[in-house]
């Protein structure tokens, strides 16, 4: 991937820039009345939705964390709360997200937030070569080595997806 002019500049496409990451631009246009923003962005850009991963802000011990997803899932909340070392985990309150990222809902980016939240990745990021994650703003995707993602974030990997294992799990957090 080659990195491509950061003219639609966001504070993600600034924080890729700066550690030197290769990526790509997909802008879209964005529709207001999509009932998804990540399913809006596999089919705007006519990309596999396995590989389009929805940022959602979950609420662990009384402090905000990060779930990286596959948009065609959801967030396993459990498991998020497991793989951060806690029983419970619920949705964050879409203001506090939007406070603590620095984003809009449907625009949140994992990458280059206000405040740095503990970030999980779904494992099944690990199987492909390059995922699309919110660019910073409806309508904008990147795309990048999920390599690069989970050590500029500082992630960890664990399975947090409803379709990222076989066991039945309690299916929570869809976007």
């Amino acid at each position: 991937m080659a990195r491509k002019n950061t003219s639609q500049g966001t504070p993600a496409t600034a924080a890729l820039a700066a550690a030197g990451v290769s990526f790509t631009l997909h802008p879209y246009s964005h529709d207001p009345s999509a009932a998804s923003y990540g399913l809006e962005a596999a089919e705007a850009l006519g990309i596999d939705p396995g590989r389009v991963f929805k940022t959602l802000m979950v609420e662990v011990d009384g402090r905000l964390a990060v779930g990286v997803v596959p948009v065609s899932g959801s967030l396993d909340l459990k498991a998020i709360a497991a793989a951060l070392g806690s029983k419970k985990a619920a949705m964050a309150d879409p203001a506090a997200a939007e406070r603590r990222t620095g984003y809009v809902l449907g625009g949140i980016s994992p990458l280059g937030q206000r405040q740095s939240s503990p970030t999980v990745v779904d494992e099944s990021a690990l199987a492909v070569t390059s995922i699309l994650v919110s660019g910073g703003r409806r309508g904008l995707d990147v795309e990048l080595d999920p390599r690069d993602l989970i050590r500029l974030t500082k992630a960890i990997t664990a399975p947090i997806s409803s379709n990222s294992t076989t066991s039945p799990r309690t299916k929570s957090g869809t976007a």
